[in-house]
């Protein structure tokens, strides 16, 4: 089940994609995708490193071209590019502000280059943090920097918000404050935001729906809620370890006190007698699904 599972099907998503591909040479970076965000979700998009994630990012805003058919705001991202960036908030993995300004003069120059910024809106973001209009951005901490940027992404009356890697680099405080105001500020079930990130276990109940690659294939598009439905993780003692893996686990992994295994749907009868049923980690689901060879986690 995809992430527009809760949507009317009379209501255009704000993303869909259809076939998807992004080629570098021969190589696929994002190869056949489909996928739906429909309006006030919170979607993941979860990869290791080399999965597509970016190369996916940078399609939705027209600097990646691709085959087959994707529609952002109902906009062709290429042809399209001037009028959806007026609708679409985008920080890049190696975003960055210069270093030379103070926050107010980037408050100006937004001013004039945007027509949708509201200054007035970025400033009150502002008052959220510990950034001060006259300061320059070359006395700010990372932490600091990436509050200012986002209240100024923020500060668009937009429609979508794509952030790659966000908090990258950033410490738990710094991440949950980013995450705290980007939850308060941008999000009211009308505007979608799309997160890449590796801090998985953070934003898990952020997140409303998650999107999942590996290899630039999509192995996973489904609502948080629809996961817990569709996935089943049992906990179970030694003893019935290989019961549990006659069964055919997506996963078989350790957990405080015990082993657990995780399956797509529920197993027959007599497998679930063997455990007790928790609820599975989105990171568990992410390794099952993406595991590579130095990730394996199977053996006992």
């Amino acid at each position: 089940m995809n992430a527009a599972a809760n949507t009317n099907a009379a209501e255009a998503p704000l993303v869909e994609a259809r076939g998807l591909t992004v080629r570098y040479g021969a190589k696929r970076a994002v190869d056949e995708v489909s996928f739906r965000i429909p309006k006030g979700r919170v979607v993941g998009l979860l990869g290791h490193n080399g999965a597509g994630k970016t190369t996916l990012m940078k399609a939705m805003v027209g600097l990646a071209p691709g085959e087959g058919s994707l529609q952002v705001l109902g906009l062709d991202p290429r042809r399209d590019r001037v009028r959806l960036l007026e609708s679409v908030c985008y920080i890049p993995d190696v975003a960055i502000l210069p270093r030379w300004a103070r926050v107010q003069d980037l408050i100006s120059l937004m001013s004039g280059l945007h027509p949708r910024f509201s200054a007035d809106r970025a400033r009150a973001l502002l008052r959220r943090t510990s950034v001060g209009l006259a300061d320059r951005v070359r006395t700010l901490s990372k932490g600091m920097v990436v509050q200012a940027h986002l209240a100024l992404i923020a500060a668009i009356d937009a429609r979508l918000m794509i952030l790659d890697e966000p908090t990258l680099g950033l410490d738990v405080l710094s991440r949950k404050a980013f995450y705290e105001m980007l939850i308060d500020e941008w999000c009211d079930g009308e505007r979608s935001v799309l997160i890449s990130t590796h801090q998985v276990e953070e934003i898990e109940s952020l997140l409303s729906d998650v999107l999942m690659l590996n290899e630039g294939k999509l192995v996973l598009s489904i609502s948080l809620e629809d996961m817990d439905q569709r996935f089943v993780a049992l906990s179970h003692d030694a003893a019935v370890a290989d019961q549990m893996a006659a069964a055919h686990p997506l996963l078989k992994y350790r957990i405080q006190g015990g082993n657990a295994a995780l399956f797509d749907g529920a197993p027959p009868e007599q497998v679930l007698a063997l455990g007790k049923r928790m609820r599975p980690s989105l990171v568990d689901l992410f390794v099952a699904l993406t595991r590579k060879p130095e990730l394996d986690r199977t053996q006992f």
